[in-house]
């Protein structure tokens, strides 16, 4: 692809897409800055590979895609014992909550910190299908996985939110 019109789509996908990356990685990893340094990571890695893009994935997807595998590397590099930690229980603390989550309501915050103690791969579900709203389809080719197995794990993610919440003393007809 010509370098003009690889620098137009990429200027075209930040516009649209940036915030929504942002967000993703602000809720997978609770850091303000490194989730915008990893969001321009993200468009860096993007505009690299846009060669190897086959447009078998609609563009927000595969943004959604380098997002979560450069969030999950970071994670691994940054503190391997701490990943390994969090892909099993997650566990956080109130210093690692951004400060933008203090402007939410009590419910959302609660939210959120129950969500950060979730196994990642239910935080990321959760994330992805009832946060940023995509599709199971979308959900399953962002995280590489069945349609079916998106489907299940929804299921078992919102019930172990739920069961946290509850566990924290905050109980809601829905999440």
């Amino acid at each position: 692809m010509e370098e003009g019109l690889k620098k137009e789509r990429l200027h075209e996908w930040y516009h649209f897409y940036s915030e929504d990356i942002y967000r993703f990685i602000l809720m997978m990893l609770g850091d303000d800055e490194q989730a915008k340094d990893l969001t321009h990571d993200t468009f860096i890695k993007a505009y690299n590979s846009m060669d190897l893009f086959k447009g078998d994935v609609n563009d927000k997807n595969w943004l959604y895609f380098i997002a979560r595998n450069i969030t999950i590397d970071y994670m691994r590099k940054r503190k391997p014992i701490l990943f390994m930690i969090d892909s099993f229980s997650a566990v956080i603390s109130k210093n690692h909550i951004p400060d933008n989550i203090a402007l939410l309501g009590e419910r959302e915050e609660q939210l959120y910190c129950s969500l950060r103690k979730l196994k990642r791969s239910y935080r990321e579900l959760i994330i992805l299908r009832k946060i940023k709203e995509l599709s199971i389809r979308e959900t399953a080719e962002v995280l590489n996985w069945s349609e079916g197995k998106v489907k299940v794990t929804l299921h078992r993610a919102l019930l172990a939110l739920k069961n946290q919440m509850e566990k924290e003393g905050f109980y809601y007809e829905t999440i």
